[in-house]
């Protein structure tokens, strides 16, 4: 499962807790499966403050820093989703 927070959130925990609760209430057997936490926007971010936002993040799920505008991190999504892939299908 991919989850997209947008970077400009208030509280990045806080939203990808909102929709795991919403996975729980509407399909809870999809909380099993492997999950991504994409941060979308962030082309928003400098480096420093991207430093400052990873100290923050409290989930143990693989996440990356994305933009859809500039193409960060894409390459590097479509390797970790390649990644668990392989993980489901081994």
């Amino acid at each position: 499962l991919l989850f997209l927070v947008p970077a400009d959130a208030d509280d990045i925990n806080a939203e990808y807790q909102i929709l795991l609760n919403e996975l729980e209430k509407h399909n809870p057997e999809l909380l099993h499966k492997e999950r991504i936490i994409a941060i979308s926007k962030s082309d928003m971010l400098d480096d420093e403050l991207k430093r400052e936002m990873a100290k923050t993040l409290t989930f143990m799920e693989p996440w990356i820093y994305l933009s859809s505008v500039s193409g960060d991190g894409v390459e590097a999504l479509k390797d970790l989703i390649w990644k668990a892939l392989q993980n489901v299908n081994s």
